[in-house]
């Protein structure tokens, strides 16, 4: 079973030609909404790729929150520890340029309300050896609170450190597994890692230090891993990216469920990584996600 306790949001998405400048105006090509949030994203890649997944988070009470829920109910996810509160929806604006490549800005909303509580009555909820999926989209002190009861109960732990804030060096630690972008491995590193050779050294010394479970995925240079003394690689799919936007959440959850499921550790690194590249064919955040049939399909 996993638990995921994050955000729950609409997208709402431009594209253009390519990204504008700071002060510069662009024409768009195209608006679309579709369902978001990275704690919502997650979960639902996780029910797709097989996992029992339970939901806990917050919508408002505007037009937004049904639809929001809405990939994620149809998928047959337990929404019980959604709270519904008086206010308005998580959004996020979404530009998307010609090349994928995209700049968002998140509007917490309800998002903003999940506690303290909330997290630690799901993490009440499950048993030892269940998985518990998490992310930076959510008040830091409700993602402390579940990475230390998680601990406390025997559960392991998985951490996207994504968006990044001011917290993470304080909460990476508290999770088994940590899940960044080079971006946010830099910041936990304190060194840049754009690069393949980069990011696999500064890796190995910060896996030697930490001894912690660390992961970082590189986009169309595949994902980088570091376990028990390990240093591994996966390549990524060749493909020509339509939109990334929700690329990496699918990573995170394919790969919490590979895990939950109990299957080996690189393989389940490698199908969450087919099922990322799979994401960047399809726009919008929820709607890319692949059925779990498509992923073993181009494994």
């Amino acid at each position: 079973m996993i638990t995921v306790i994050g955000s729950v949001n609409m997208d709402l998405i431009a594209t253009t030609p390519r990204l504008p400048e700071p002060g510069e105006t662009v024409s768009g090509t195209d608006f679309s909404t579709a369902q978001g949030g990275k704690g919502a994203n997650q979960a639902l890649a996780a029910q797709r790729a097989g996992a029992q997944v339970r939901m806990t988070g917050a919508v408002g009470d505007d037009g937004f929150a049904a639809e929001a829920l809405a990939l994620l109910d149809e998928a047959g996810a337990d929404l019980s520890s959604v709270r519904h509160l008086e206010g308005p929806t998580g959004t996020a604006m979404i530009l998307v340029g010609g090349d994928g490549e995209n700049m968002i800005v998140i509007i917490p909303g309800a998002n903003g309300h999940v506690a303290v509580e909330d997290a630690e009555q799901a993490v009440a909820r499950m048993a030892e050896g269940d998985t518990l999926l998490l992310q930076m989209e959510i008040p830091q002190a409700a993602t402390e609170a579940a990475l230390v009861a998680a601990r406390a109960g025997g559960i392991t732990s998985i951490l996207n450190i994504a968006p990044l804030t001011d917290a993470v060096e304080r909460l990476a630690p508290l999770a088994d597994i940590v899940i960044a972008n080079e971006t946010e491995f830099a910041r936990l590193s304190g060194r840049p890692a754009e690069m393949l050779d980069a990011a696999r050294a500064e890796l190995e010394v910060l896996h030697k230090a930490t001894g912690q479970c660390m992961i970082i995925t590189l986009g169309g240079d595949g994902v980088l891993w570091a376990r028990d003394g390990a240093i591994e690689h996966v390549a990524s799919l060749k493909i020509k990216p339509v939109d990334t936007v929700g690329a990496g959440d699918t990573f995170c959850g394919y790969l919490a469920q590979g895990l939950d499921a109990g299957m080996d550790f690189a393989a389940a690194i490698r199908r969450a990584a087919v099922a990322g590249a799979l994401a960047c064919l399809t726009p919008g955040a929820q709607p890319s996600i692949p059925l779990a049939s498509d992923v073993t399909a181009r494994l």
